[in-house]
């Protein structure tokens, strides 16, 4: 098997997380470019509705996608055991269920997004002056689901095995053709017309097609781990099992968290297009403010999967307080930086100054909820890691809708308030959501539910 796989179960751990974490960081980051490029194009030259319309759909489409994410976390997770264990005819099994599963969602999701996408966004109150340009965006935007599914579920099957140079490799790769087919779509050239908010939309479902048939394409010639025999292709119904029972809560948190930023974007339509576009376009700083705690927290999920599996409980502790100090360390000092300068970052998307004040105010409040959310990542990598979906998606529904959605719908009906009232709501539920992590990884619960352990019964040969 030639894929550059990495048993974390021995060695120094700092230089594991960093070494792992930073190709996944930088992945994210040019994941992040997507959507940035998107955001200059069209708020520097088509307007404050255009901005609008490609920022407002992302609850939708990240609703759309939710329950897939859980069961890519699953891949990982379960990839991770079974290599942790030594048992290789598992970790192929699991691979080829997760591709399977993969396409047949897509397709299922991107025929619902597109059918119900106008019903949807008039659902969370888009500004009538922004509906029409946002359903354009997402009907286009939506045919590239199955892409998108693809890759992530190859990233996260590398990520079980230790390597994420691969997939940042294949990412670069379509973030390079999104930059370059942004501005040829949306302004024209030659026999290209110029499309605008369209053009968006259809340069990124280019790059994540190629991304995606990259890494399918790397696993099937290079991993090892695939072939295009028919009988590998077929159903492993205990693995399936496994998937749904770690990917279900997990996928369920992720809806849970999609549904109340559904509830947020609802309650801030309401204010106009002008806060909606602030909020869109500091809603892109804090994809960067997030980024290396997310980053060190699907690194945590990997390692703490490969300890669990070898049952190195030790190795583990130590884990979570390198992973702490990592991710909470960086995130303070973007944090810093964004409550210093927010002017200055916002003015990078857009000229207006009525919506950089309106993004600014948002920064103002949620750059104070970057540490918690890092620490948060943190502890929802070790519980994810050790398959302990259940207890994360509890957590989640009490930070989000027990906290965050009430909250911010009583006080931003103060009249004194507005919409600074939900700015204060999202900024208080990650705190309370990291204590509630911090008090169940210390119950020790998540120890006992590791899927598999170590065994000399599996060759790693089929």
């Amino acid at each position: 098997m030639s894929t550059k796989m990495t048993d974390f179960t021995e060695g120094s751990i700092p230089r594991h997380l960093l070494l792992f974490s930073t190709p996944m960081f930088l992945g994210n980051l040019l994941q992040a470019m997507y959507n940035t490029v998107d955001s200059f194009w069209v708020g520097r030259y088509l307007g404050r509705q255009a901005l609008a319309a490609v920022s407002v759909g992302f609850p939708i489409i990240f609703a759309l996608i939710a329950l897939v994410m859980g069961l890519t976390m699953a891949t990982t997770t379960l990839v991770a055991q079974y290599y942790g264990a030594g048992q290789m005819s598992r970790v192929r099994r699991a691979v080829s269920n997760s591709l399977v599963l993969q396409v047949l969602m897509g397709i299922v999701f991107t025929m619902a997004g597109v059918t119900l996408r106008d019903h949807l966004l008039q659902l969370i109150n888009v500004p009538l002056d922004v509906l029409p340009l946002a359903s354009q965006y997402m009907g286009i935007f939506l045919t590239g689901l199955t892409a998108t599914f693809l890759y992530n579920a190859s990233s996260s099957i590398l990520r079980g095995l230790g390597d994420s140079r691969t997939s940042l490799r294949f990412l670069a790769y379509a973030t390079g053709m999104n930059i370059v087919l942004d501005p040829l779509f949306i302004f024209g050239i030659g026999p290209i017309p110029a499309m605008g908010v369209a053009g968006v939309a259809l340069a990124t479902v280019i790059s994540q097609v190629f991304s995606a048939v990259l890494s399918v394409a790397y696993l099937v010639r290079q991993s090892g781990l695939l072939t295009l025999e028919p009988g590998w292709w077929k159903p492993d119904w205990q693995i399936m099992a496994l998937t749904f029972k770690i990917g279900l809560p997990a996928g369920m948190q992720q809806v849970l968290v999609s549904l109340s930023a559904l509830f947020i974007s609802s309650l801030v339509n309401r204010f106009g297009s002008t806060v909606v576009a602030g909020f869109g376009a500091a809603a892109r700083l804090d994809q960067f403010a997030v980024m290396p705690s997310m980053s060190v927290g699907l690194a945590v999920s990997a390692l703490v999967g490969q300890n669990l599996g070898a049952g190195k409980y030790e190795r583990v502790r130590e884990i979570v307080k390198w992973s702490a100090a990592l991710g909470g360390g960086i995130t303070i000092a973007v944090a810093l930086l964004f409550l210093s300068i927010p002017q200055s970052l916002l003015g990078v998307f857009i000229k207006d100054s009525a919506v950089i004040a309106a993004g600014a105010t948002y920064l103002g409040y949620n750059a104070f909820a970057y540490v918690p959310f890092a620490l948060m990542f943190v502890f929802g990598g070790v519980l994810r890691g050790a398959g302990d979906t259940l207890a994360t998606m509890a957590i989640t529904l009490m930070g989000l809708w027990l906290v965050r959605v009430p909250l911010a719908a009583y006080l931003s009906s103060n009249p004194t308030l507005g919409i600074r009232g939900v700015w204060i709501a999202v900024m208080i539920s990650p705190m309370v959501s990291f204590l509630l992590q911090l008090g169940y990884y210390r119950t020790g619960i998540w120890k006992r539910r590791a899927i598999v352990k170590r065994s000399g019964g599996d060759s790693g040969e089929d």
